[in-house]
């Protein structure tokens, strides 16, 4: 189980590995120099602070770490000793560093990756190292072009939950039944459309009648 202490164990020693202070590694990535202080993790009256995942994703970025180097950090094996003073609490990803499917955001749209339900099937996935989530069907995409900026970049990759449940706000992918998929933020679903918004203001809003929708699920994590 991942725990509080392992995340900034992680990030203390993507900052060592770098020959970098961790509010060194801060101002690399464009946050506030305190950012991964050891006072910023616990709160005034005592309770863990966890590092945002922009602010993960932002040191990864400026160091130019992978993903799966980071989540090799986390492993129990990777940890030196909590600091003294520090609780550890279980976050959200739980279990063991394993292995999940990827392939490229273009190649969702082609046959053979996906069931009716949108549940990835078959062959030609790749994978990448991920904690273990709630859903055992989760996949990642990997993000090409410029169409989704500034929220998804090109190379940046996104974690979708088939099983998860999908609510109004929440980013999504979409497959229409023409092939087409997409990545916006789900405005509303009625018993005749789904609507959804552009990620990138340059991208028009989409309305797709709801027997053109092939699957919809919902993204949980990204490494923007």
């Amino acid at each position: 189980m991942l725990t509080h202490g392992q995340v900034w164990r992680a990030i203390d020693q993507l900052a060592e590995q770098h020959g970098l202070s961790t509010s060194a590694l801060a101002r690399r990535a464009g946050l506030d120099p305190t950012t991964f202080n050891r006072s910023k993790r616990v709160t005034t009256d005592g309770r863990p602070r966890w590092p945002s995942t922009e602010s993960i994703a932002k040191a990864l970025a400026a160091t130019g770490t992978s993903a799966e180097h980071f989540f090799a950090l986390l492993a129990p094996d990777a940890a030196r000793g909590a600091p003294a003073g520090f609780e550890e609490e279980s976050l959200p990803l739980k279990g063991p560093i394993h292995a999940i499917r990827q392939i490229g955001f273009a190649q969702a749209g082609s046959g053979g990756f996906f069931d009716d339900a949108g549940f990835p099937v078959g062959a030609g996935w790749d994978e990448i190292a991920f904690p273990e989530v709630e859903d055992a069907h989760a996949y990642a995409l990997e993000i090409a072009g410029d169409s989704m900026q500034p929220v998804y970049r090109d190379g940046d990759i996104v974690v979708v939950s088939p099983a998860a449940s999908v609510r109004r706000g929440d980013r999504v992918v979409l497959k229409t039944r023409d092939g087409e998929v997409l990545a916006k933020e789900l405005v509303r679903k009625t018993t005749r459309h789904v609507e959804l918004r552009s990620l990138n203001p340059a991208h028009e809003d989409r309305q797709i009648p709801l027997d053109q929708v092939d699957w919809m699920a919902r993204i949980i994590w990204a490494s923007q």
